[in-house]
């Protein structure tokens, strides 16, 4: 039987393609699952103290924080399209000056948007004092769809994002490079806010399906070529046959 070699070589590829995949979509799946053991694990340890020094965000990102100082509500950035339970409403970030120096964002929960105005906010109670405040460092106070940078969203308000970084350059202040995704504070007070925190989807299940589709697909073309090659070779076969009975 004659070996043709292109129809091969496209069988190989398309194998070598779809198992590449395959095992790239299994190490996507690996990973979530390695990052939702730190989670929990880190979100089960002892807080760490948040003061002056920087903590860098590789180090402290989903860790347990505890942070000492006072709101700055004067520096309040509500950030929209944030809905609860399908209601529209805002995450409340503001600053907390830390007592032992240096600042910190903190995200305080959700509040609930009005339907009429978005610009009215509803009200909510901030501690005037020195509060003790417990939560998750996380790289951000979450990220909505964004169709791109706005510069008309400086030192407004309402937002639709806010970039640690670029907010610290914004305000002057030497924020540490997370944000504290509250929990509870001290003294403990109803405040007007729900900090009912969504568990991160990391979706593993997904991961792994495709992992199986895609070494299906490898599967179907090793079944297909070996079928076509056998389909080849019974007709090679066939038309030998042929010629020899009409050589007789």
């Amino acid at each position: 039987m004659k070996i043709r070699l292109v129809p091969v070589l496209l069988i190989m590829f398309v194998m070598a393609v779809t198992i590449r995949l395959g095992f790239w979509q299994r190490d996507r799946a690996h990973q979530k699952e390695a990052l939702q053991a730190h989670i929990e694990s880190n979100e089960s340890a002892p807080p760490l103290a948040v003061g002056a020094t920087p903590l860098p965000l590789k180090g402290v990102e989903f860790h347990r924080v505890r942070a000492t100082g006072t709101f700055m509500p004067e520096l309040t950035v509500y950030l929209d399209n944030r809905p609860y339970n399908d209601q529209p409403g805002f995450y409340v970030v503001m600053p907390l000056k830390l007592r032992d120096g240096g600042y910190v964002l903190v995200n305080r929960g959700w509040l609930p948007r009005n339907y009429e105005d978005r610009t009215v906010i509803a009200p909510f109670d901030t501690p005037s004092g020195q509060v003790e405040v417990e939560g998750i460092a996380r790289a951000d106070a979450t990220r909505a769809y964004d169709l791109g940078a706005d510069d008309s969203a400086l030192h407004q308000k309402i937002r639709q994002n806010l970039d640690v970084t670029s907010y610290a350059t914004e305000i002057g202040l030497p924020l540490q490079p997370f944000v504290i995704q509250q929990t509870a504070f001290v003294p403990a007070a109803k405040d007007g806010l729900v900090r009912d925190w969504p568990q991160p989807n990391f979706d593993v299940d997904r991961n792994y399906g495709y992992m199986l589709q895609w070494w299906g697909m490898a599967a179907a073309a090793l079944v297909f070529g070996l079928y076509a090659g056998r389909r080849a070779a019974t007709k090679e076969r066939s038309a030998g046959s042929d010629q020899t009975a009409k050589g007789i």
